[in-house]
């Protein structure tokens, strides 16, 4: 990995922006259009390709819920794979700045590519997007933890401010490039994605005089030093523990097993094409057995054999470390396939399910009521350009500049939506709209529980993780409730939506931004963004289990209710908080102290 330089060598912590490093800021506004842009593809893709072909003003692909999801979870699913290379990459070769760099480019093109609507560019843009992602993902998060390096008590803060300018990019790129997809045509919200991401590559590019050596390409000189000091305290990390060849034989099986039947799903579902056996040359009780299930089971075995192998090869401390972090990953699945329903069947749900028109003095409402939702928190964004702006324009001034350029875009946008929108008695909110809600909660409570880790009333991990999941499923509750008793075809109230998201995101604060910041601790030093690719291949199993399982809302709502189908993503999140929460005791044990 590259070297690590201690923050107080560069300054960092002397050119401060609300508390923190005016560092952070940069990479806070470097996510920000990152995310802007996967976000605003993200909300639309489920959408545009189940969007029906004839009969409505913006017409999509006209394909299944299950495909959709099929596709959606396997590109979702890869999304938090390639990091692990791309981490690794980083580490040895090009440092975390350039991995930065490159993935942006990458993620440019895809974005363009998929503007152009046609099923080649479709899915050579999610590629792009799924490489670039691989170099963009885990090697920013590991420029903080790099930046904060012998400031650990200043993590969990600097995490959460970072996942504030996550969902400030989401929240914008939900909002605008679904609008425009909406209201005016496809490629205009995909389009839009591409131009802030390019945009975006660029402010972070020209910002590189304020990092230094942070993030640099490695330094092997350095990274002997280090590794002569551990020997010389007794501590044992990676470096100590080659991969021995039966290791590699076991990654490269389950590495291909697993992205064999990530593409096998949608292909095979999409396009009658079966990459895997159909069924195994042996029955389980009468019935043939599935032959890509087999496959997937025998894979996970050996991915299992793979990392008990590994884990007991390392010194006590730092391997019960790490099995508390395999511990949290367990439940970090849970808690992903039930949120990123989101990004699947909630699309389905807002958009055939939910009463989205209002009329007269509702919609005037609700105009004052969106307008207020867009300008305060761009304008409180705004803001902290502003401030990034005084303490750094004299270093670097063109990344600020493209910042300025990006606001002024991001509010000529906005002041045309809102005027478009205030014209006419009737408003149909978008479906893209209730997405916004869970970054617009974000924004409004990140501070708070910033403050709350950083105070003297921290809960444990194994209590957040709780706490999220808890969270979490009664938001599902509250759909299964809302659709109970509703005659089919008969809409549901929207009310019952907003309050899911907002305590889906309550959830999310308790535990997401956190899994970056536990992993960084309790990780040795020079494993860190190895390990941050790790932690994504939990999310990304969660991923594809979210697009498998909200691909058959359609199926579970016509043969037992919708209410049943929320039923689901209600148990299963409370059930996993509750178990994680008894495992507390145990996990401080394992944890050695870390906080």
């Amino acid at each position: 990995m590259a070297a690590t330089v201690p923050a107080a060598e560069h300054d960092f912590f002397k050119s401060k922006v609300l508390g923190h490093p005016a560092g952070l800021f940069v990479l806070f506004f470097t996510e920000m259009w990152e995310r802007f842009s996967f976000y605003g593809m993200r909300v639309l893709l489920i959408n545009f390709l189940t969007m029906a072909i004839v009969g409505v003003d913006n017409p999509g692909w006209g394909w299944s819920a299950e495909n959709a999801g099929a596709l959606f979870g396997t590109y979702a699913g890869l999304l938090y794979l390639t990091p692990i290379a791309g981490g690794i990459i980083a580490d040895k070769i090009t440092g975390y700045r350039w991995a930065v760099v490159i993935g942006a480019g990458i993620m440019t093109l895809g974005h363009a590519s998929m503007a152009l609507e046609t099923e080649f560019s479709l899915y050579f843009g999610l590629a792009l997007l799924v490489i670039g992602t691989g170099f963009f993902k885990p090697n920013i998060t590991s420029i903080i933890s790099e930046m904060y390096d012998g400031k650990p008590d200043k993590k969990d803060g600097a995490y959460t401010i970072f996942y504030m300018g996550v969902n400030a990019g989401a929240f914008f790129g939900m909002m605008l490039c679904g609008y425009l997809a909406e209201r005016v045509g496809w490629s205009w919200g995909f389009g839009l994605a591409g131009i802030f991401m390019l945009l975006g590559t660029l402010q972070f590019w020209l910002a590189k005089p304020l990092f230094g050596k942070i993030g640099g390409v490695p330094d092997k000189a350095k990274i002997a030093e280090e590794t002569a000091k551990e020997e010389a305290s007794g501590i044992k990390d990676h470096s100590h523990n080659p991969f021995t060849f039966l290791d590699k034989i076991l990654i490269l099986a389950t590495s291909v097993i697993g992205f064999l039947y990530l593409i096998n799903d949608p292909v095979s579902r999409i396009a009658n094409l079966n990459l895997l056996p159909a069924v195994m040359p042996f029955d389980f009780q009468g019935e043939p057995f599935s032959g890509p299930l087999a496959l997937a089971l025998i894979g996970l075995v050996m991915f299992l054999v793979l990392v008990i192998s590994r884990i007991a090869r390392y010194a006590k401390v730092v391997r019960d470390r790490m099995i508390a972090v395999i511990i949290f990953a367990f439940f970090t699945v849970f808690f992903w396939m039930s949120f990123e329903q989101g990004a699947t069947s909630l699309i389905i749900f807002a958009r055939d399910s939910v009463d989205r028109v209002l009329i007269g003095g509702g919609a005037t409402v609700f105009n004052i009521f969106n307008t207020l939702l867009t300008v305060i928190p761009l304008m409180i964004i705004t803001w902290v350009l502003y401030l990034l702006w005084k303490q750094t324009y004299k270093q670097v001034l063109g990344s600020n500049v493209v910042l300025v350029i990006c606001f002024g875009l991001i509010w000529a946008i906005v002041i045309w939506m809102l005027v478009r929108e205030f014209q006419g008695d009737t408003t149909e909110i978008t479906v893209s709209w209730f997405s916004i809600l869970n970054s617009f909660f974000i924004i409004v409570f990140a501070s708070f529980f910033s403050k709350w880790w950083e105070s003297k009333y921290n809960p444990s991990a194994a209590w957040k993780y709780s706490f999220g999941l808890i969270l979490l499923g009664l938001g599902f509750g509250l759909l299964a409730f809302g659709s109970s008793g509703v005659a089919e075809g008969a809409k549901v109230s929207m009310v019952w939506l907003i309050l899911a998201y907002l305590f889906h995101t309550l959830g999310e604060l308790c535990l997401s931004p956190l899994g970056l910041s536990y992993v960084s601790k309790l990780v040795p030093a020079r494993m860190i963004a190895f390990m941050f690719g790790m932690w994504y291949l939990a999310i990304a199993i969660g991923n594809k289990l979210a697009g498998s399982f909200g691909g058959m809302i359609d199926e579970i709502t016509e043969q037992y209710s919708l209410s049943a189908f929320f039923l689901i993503f209600t148990i299963v999140p409370i059930s996993a908080g509750i178990l994680v929460a008894l495992l507390n005791p145990l996990l401080k044990k394992l944890m050695h102290g870390v906080k």
